[in-house]
């Protein structure tokens, strides 16, 4: 048995304090290793941007007695309720319990730690686990601790609105792509010829100026007290519910650039960001780089997200982001044959980088400005840990922070709600658990 312990300096507890700190617990010599297949999906390999540090490490809660299927339990707080996410692996022969095994972790996940408000769990195929970006799961679920006897009926066979199987097990075939192992995430890219690059850029000063042009958005109406707020890659599970709550707290409304396949395994995620008046837009369905791909490829990664959006909203989307920022005219092309318009930004922080408190926060203050469009990832830890900041930030400047239809649609006279800043976290108790 190996120990293992999380301080408090890795976990970037000196700005805002959000995640519990983890005693120091037995972790098994041998933890379960899913068996890891020759080529890699669409997506599941992300490239890396330079200069980006490790992310924080977010602290484990194992079970005792251990439950064999469980990968891991891990779990964060964003200094208002706490979460857990679990991911479970099973074989072939454990699948028709997959229902019942998976109930079973929520119910001892909860009986483990009890600040937790809430579980989500993942269970996975074991030979095909690529990860998060890999092959979808089983079966996912959300379970907030109140509906934990709801989630036990599901087990056996009643209906649960926040819980989703797959309609199948198998798994596609792989695609060959580009993928780079460095990237400059924060820039935006197009990929041309001169011509094309001319006319581009031409594009690109028109559309800062009016606003919507051919299809295209990189800023709003600069004299209005409003901006846009986007987050892409949603959803995921763990974070979605702690920056759900941080929304609310804030009063503030945001876009939620989506990628599909999260969308399809984690439908019960996107029917709450539009029940919280959030709106949800287009990220590509697997996340990939679109420039090296064919045309036809990069229409369907675009047209089968939204068709997972429309089928669980039931309502038609407007925006695009490319991943990366990374384009070519056939890209833009494609979005407006789908009716979208395409959408990059003016405040990039880099969060997923991992910078830090400080350079976080003074890169989002920076660029904050009405008429700008913030771009967020929905998945960054330091981006929970600094939420706060960013509302502080905004509320200073009487900015109010909403969905990209909101700030498109605002005129004069209209009232707007600025951005309420949130109550100084819960402090962590640092001689352990608490």
């Amino acid at each position: 048995m190996k120990p293992i312990s999380v301080c408090l300096a890795v976990l970037g507890l000196s700005g805002p304090l959000l995640v519990q700190a983890a005693t120091t617990l037995p972790i098994p010599a041998t933890p379960i290793k899913p068996l890891r297949r020759a080529a890699p999906l669409p997506g599941e390999v992300q490239p890396v941007a330079p200069r980006t540090l490790a992310a924080p490490a977010i602290p484990q809660l194992l079970l005792a007695p251990p439950i064999s299927q469980v990968n891991r339990i891990q779990y964060l707080s964003n200094g208002h309720i706490e979460v857990a996410n679990a991911v479970v692996l099973l074989s072939p022969a454990e699948e028709g319990q997959a229902r019942q095994i998976a109930a079973e972790v929520v119910r001892r996940t909860f009986a483990a730690r009890s600040k937790l408000n809430e579980v989500d769990i993942s269970v996975y195929r074991r030979g095909t686990y690529g990860g998060f970006g890999g092959p979808l799961p089983l079966l996912t679920a959300s379970v907030p601790r109140p509906r934990l006897p709801e989630m036990n009926g599901w087990a056996s066979g009643d209906a649960y609105d926040r819980a989703w199987e797959a309609a199948t097990t198998t798994t596609p075939a792989a695609r060959n792509e580009v993928i780079s192992t460095q990237v400059k995430e924060n820039n935006i890219t197009f990929y041309g010829n001169s011509s094309e690059a001319m006319k581009d850029e031409t594009q690109r000063k028109v559309s800062r100026l009016v606003g919507v042009q051919n299809g295209l958005l990189y800023r709003g109406e600069d004299s209005l007290p409003v901006a846009a707020l986007t987050f892409d890659d949603a959803p995921h599970p763990m974070f979605e519910p702690l920056l759900l709550d941080l929304l609310r707290r804030g009063q503030v409304h945001s876009t939620f650039f989506v990628i599909g396949r999260n969308a399809q395994a984690y439908p019960y995620f996107i029917r709450d960001m539009v029940a919280e008046g959030h709106e949800v837009a287009n990220h590509t369905y697997h996340h990939v780089r679109l420039p090296p791909l064919p045309i036809a490829a990069v229409t369907q990664e675009i047209r089968q997200t939204n068709q997972a959006l429309q089928d669980i909203t039931g309502q038609p989307v407007r925006f695009f982001r490319p991943p990366g920022g990374d384009y070519t005219a056939a890209t833009l092309a494609a979005s407006r044959s789908l009716g979208l318009t395409t959408v990059f930004w003016t405040d990039d922080p880099a969060d997923f980088q991992n910078p830090g408190h400080a350079v976080l926060t003074n890169r989002f203050s920076r660029n904050l400005e009405p008429g700008g469009i913030i771009l967020l990832h929905d998945n960054a830890l330091q981006t929970l840990q600094v939420f706060a900041n960013f509302l502080n930030a905004a509320y200073k400047r009487k900015l109010a922070l909403t969905t990209l239809s909101e700030m498109l649609s605002a005129r004069p006279g209209d009232k707007f709600t600025v951005a309420k800043p949130l109550s100084k976290p819960a402090l962590v108790h640092q001689s352990g658990l608490p």
